[in-house]
């Protein structure tokens, strides 16, 4: 029988796989990927972005270097993450869906963490159509580096923590399409809840950078024309 051959067990090969889902096994680990997803990041950003210390970060991203979940590349002193393929997107995305649909636990967190701003949202298409009409503002409140990496076509970039000095950026009379990082990231929130405030119309992007890179929609980078 093949899986009692000396030479390469069914064992060693489920033992493979296993070790790819050990390096997932940290919610730390998974943020890196998270912060990854939008761009190539080196590692004193990536424990700032993380609230970690720089020690704690480099180990995590040693797990997953060594996993082959993310590539490094030298500058200088500094080293510089990113992820090592589409896949691993997928991969992140994925294991998020299944556990959100699948364990009690994830929309239960998920809802404490996000919060309810009583916003719409809008899909793809549909924002695709209102940019394509031009009867809509789309608001990146990512960090500015995160959008220079890739954001949506027309969107503006106002980063969350600038977004209350900066509203007046935004037209008066037309709704802003509001998005961040992605499916699971506050900052949009946080914005339809501060532009409602202010009395503007805003409506969210029923997912984010991550999903709109993965489902091959158009991206530009650097700063809007």
């Amino acid at each position: 029988m093949r899986d009692a051959t000396p030479n390469g067990t069914k064992a060693a090969l489920y033992d493979a796989f296993a070790a790819s889902g050990k390096a997932l096994a940290s919610g730390k680990r998974l943020e890196l990927l998270d912060l990854l997803a939008q761009g190539e990041r080196t590692v004193d950003a990536l424990a700032k972005a993380a609230g970690l210390n720089l020690t704690t970060a480099s180990a995590h991203l040693q797990t997953l270097k060594q996993a082959g979940f993310v590539a490094t590349r030298r500058e200088g002193v500094r080293i510089h993450y990113r992820l090592a393929g589409d896949d691993v997107a997928q991969l992140f995305a994925l294991l998020r869906k299944v556990a959100d649909r699948h364990q009690a636990a994830v929309p239960l967190a998920r809802d404490a963490y996000l919060g309810e701003d009583g916003a719409a949202e809008v899909t793809h298409e549909e924002l695709l159509a209102r940019v394509e009409a031009d009867n809509v503002a789309v608001l990146d409140v990512r960090p500015l580096e995160e959008y220079l990496a890739g954001h949506i076509p027309g969107a503006v970039c106002i980063p969350i923590a600038e977004l209350t000095d900066r509203i007046g950026e935004l037209p008066m009379d037309t709704e802003v399409v509001v998005y961040c990082r992605g499916e699971y990231c506050a900052l949009a929130y946080d914005a339809v809840r501060l532009l409602t405030d202010h009395g503007r119309r805003a409506v969210r992007l029923n997912d984010g950078m991550l999903e709109w890179r993965l489902a091959d929609l158009p991206v530009h980078t650097g700063a809007a024309a």
